[in-house]
């Protein structure tokens, strides 16, 4: 059995899960609610308070979907009952982040500034402060939709081994690189 996919979701008091047909699971609560379909070959049941999934087989197919849908269903109930963060730093001189309108302004080195439009269920915030990094706040219920929006703004400009320039979460450690007047000795 899938160690993953054995373990039942246990629902907190204020999260309400659906089943529909066709295996379209709703989770709602007080932050929001989520929908996925799951494949019909994973049974998924709601005993009480308990979400748990089975599968039809040992095969490997089977294995797999057993493992990922258990954690993405674990993903969506944390998701609406608590909601995810990420923190972005931008570190780098004359490196700017701002929001206009709901659309996130990026100044980057570039000799033009970097223009994203984020999802609507995601929320934004940028926090400058004298003498710090700024920072690029993001805060939603889907952790797979905030996970490629914090992805997309940090390839706009990847950390360079040699100054640690560039986006990165915050607390992500970088290997450094020495640079070339540590090769003449």
């Amino acid at each position: 059995m899938s160690r993953i996919g054995k373990k039942p979701i246990t629902l907190p008091a204020n999260v309400s899960v659906a089943i529909g047909k066709d295996n379209i699971i709703t989770v709602k609560g007080p932050k929001g609610s989520l929908t996925r379909w799951v494949n019909p070959d994973i049974k998924v049941s709601l005993e009480g308070t308990e979400l748990s999934l089975e599968r039809p087989t040992e095969q490997k197919r089977h294995k797999a979907l057993h493992g990922l849908y258990r954690s993405l269903l674990n993903n969506m109930v944390l998701g609406v009952s608590e909601g995810y963060k990420i923190n972005l730093e931008i570190v780098g001189v004359g490196y700017k982040a701002a929001i206009n309108n709901g659309i996130l302004e990026l100044s980057l080195g570039f000799s033009h500034a970097i223009f994203m439009v984020v999802p609507d269920e995601i929320k934004v915030a940028t926090l400058t402060e004298k003498g710090q990094n700024p920072k690029v706040l993001l805060e939603g219920i889907d952790k797979e939709l905030i996970g490629q929006v914090a992805a997309k703004i940090k390839s706009l400009r990847k950390v360079e081994p040699y100054k640690g320039k560039g986006i990165r979460t915050v607390g992500e450690v970088i290997r450094r690189k020495a640079g070339k007047t540590a090769a003449k000795k």
